[in-house]
This record gives structure tokens, sequence and C-alpha cells, in this order.
């Protein structure tokens, strides 16, 4: 069996920011993995669902909870491009989620600069591809203005 690392999966939850970009979407992608399978593929879709709620976050975690039959995701890791915000670490918190990995640090609204905390057996790494992640952010933020 291949076995695949972290940035494998961040670089399918960078295709995921990449097809939020082109949806006009604040290009963030997630994918959530369990056992070495993605059981769920997100994107931002606050613009095209006009809810403030419809982070990219919040969209994997609702389809992989819906793939597993269930509101825990314990086995779970989510690769997210973007440090999640306090809402979505909250959900993130109450799924009971086993790891989160995120690319970019987002030092205005990420749920660390704003104290918020995982669940304890949440496990949290940040920084994978975050030139990758941090980037795409960059282009579409410059090219709004």
């Amino acid at each position: 069996m291949i076995v695949f690392d972290d940035a494998y999966f961040m670089q399918r939850a960078l295709q995921e920011a990449q097809k939020a970009a082109e949806l006009g979407e604040v290009p963030v992608g997630a994918v959530v993995v369990v056992q070495q399978q993605i059981i769920a593929r997100a994107h931002n879709l606050t613009e095209k669902l006009h809810d403030v709620t419809a982070h990219a976050e919040m969209q994997a975690i609702t389809a992989a909870a819906h793939f597993l039959g269930g509101k825990y995701l314990n086995d779970c890791t989510l690769y997210v491009t973007l440090e999640p915000c306090t809402m979505c670490m909250g959900a993130l918190y109450w799924s009971q989620i086993g790891r989160v990995v995120f690319g970019a640090h987002d030092p205005k609204r990420g749920y660390q600069s704003v104290g918020g905390n995982p669940h304890p057996k949440t496990a949290v790494l940040g920084g994978i591809m975050e030139a990758k992640a941090a980037a795409l952010l960059h282009d579409f933020f410059r090219s709004k203005r």
C-alpha cells in the first residue's frame, strides 16, 4: 500500500482552494482523510451560498460526517490551506477531529490569534506548504484591488 504524506493531502486541499478562487471565493480548500483515503473535499462557498458560515472547513466537516454516518471525526485528519478561524476551530472541537493540518498561518483571523483552542485530543500542525497556500491568497486579494 502506498502511504501518502501531509504534503500530498495538502496539495489536494490546494486544488480545492483553486476551485474556490475560480468561483470568486476566498481561496481556501480542505480535505478530510481517514486511513489514507479522502472522504470529503470542500472549498469556501460563502459568496455562492450567501452564507458567512460556508467556510471550507465547515463544508468538509459536514461532508465527512455524512460519509461516516456520525458526527465524530476522531480518526480523521482535516487538511486546510489556511489556519482555521475561531468558528471553524469550534466546529472542529465539537467534531473531536483527531488531527488538523493547515498551510498558511492567519495572524489576523486565525484561531490562535484570538486564543482559541482545539479539542484536547486534537493534534494540530501548521505551516505545511505554507508558501503555496499564502501565495494563492495573496494573488487572489491582489487581483481584487
